[in-house]
């Protein structure tokens, strides 16, 4: 884990507190580590497994516990997959490959062959909403429809907020609170569940690593194929997202995918909250089924 963490405690601190919380998974479920050509990958994965598959990719600084609220509900009609991404503060393996290649498609075709599926839904979240777009750009084939919230590489990024973040982060917790609320926004924690994640990432930026590398904007011929291929689509954006441009995005998405759901929300930043219903009716679509 060198090349996340700064430290090796650190390390050890982020892992052990990770599993605490993992016991506290809210359903019933199984931990598999895949191994791939970036090194083993670690999932959480519930619902029953004769269900359609979705395959969840949290954003950068994070980890599956991202999903946790959703797979409770998710789960109850699809068999769930949140993947620890690589190189990130999770239990996966450290590695950090170019994001200006294929090396992430190439590591999710490892992921999905060990979980031994062959296509499935997919939901991400800013950096991993990049991830899963790039993936279903590659590999139409083994992207059955395709859920962003407020994802990166459609959008340019905003870097105003993430530099006076840094500047907080010497001011110890009231420093680190006030720098995760300014990149987040949304207003403060309103569940215990929010409220221990938020302590868990406060821990997580003691002792990370961040990413330096920007991540790669996706081109307008790859969005046309996208469109070509009629993969629904649909994208849900904060218009107060102080990382992302969810205005560009917005645009971008509606031009070059004409047939994508996109949905814009006035008072959400970069933290997205209450969107298990509405990405639950897009990922049952046609099925009849109702939101939990």
């Amino acid at each position: 884990m060198n090349g996340v963490f700064t430290s090796a405690a650190g390390a050890r601190a982020v892992r052990d507190r990770y599993r605490e919380l993992l016991a506290g998974w809210p359903v019933p479920a199984e931990h598999r580590t895949v191994p791939t050509r970036e090194g083993d990958t670690f999932v959480v994965a519930c619902g029953p497994p004769g269900a359609p598959p979705v395959v969840l990719l949290h954003g950068a600084g994070s980890n599956a516990l991202t999903w946790a609220g959703d797979a409770a509900v998710w789960s109850g009609h699809r068999r769930v997959y949140a993947v620890d991404v690589i190189g990130e503060p999770g239990l996966s393996a450290p590695s950090r490959p170019p994001l200006d290649s294929d090396a992430h498609a190439l590591w999710l075709d490892d992921v999905l062959d060990g979980l031994g599926v062959r296509r499935a839904a997919f939901v991400g979240v800013s950096f991993g909403g990049w991830i899963a777009l790039d993936y279903a750009i590659r590999r139409t084939d083994r992207v059955e429809r395709l859920a962003l919230l407020c994802p990166a590489g459609l959008g340019r990024q905003r870097w105003s907020a993430v530099l006076a973040a840094q500047a907080l982060m010497p001011f110890g917790e009231w420093g680190r609170g006030r720098a995760m609320r300014l990149v987040l926004g949304g207003g403060p924690p309103v569940t215990p569940h929010e409220q221990a994640i938020m302590d868990f990432l406060g821990l997580v930026n003691r002792h990370l690593r961040p990413r330096r590398d920007r991540i790669p904007v996706i081109g307008d011929a790859e969005l046309e194929r996208l469109a070509r291929s009629a993969m629904p689509l649909l994208v849900i954006v904060g218009d107060r997202d102080r990382l992302l441009d969810s205005h560009g995005t917005r645009r971008r998405v509606e031009r070059a995918v004409p047939h994508a759901v996109v949905r814009r929300l006035p008072d959400a930043g970069h933290l997205l909250r209450d969107q298990t219903g509405p990405v639950l009716e897009f990922l049952t679509a046609g099925e009849g089924v109702r939101n939990a």
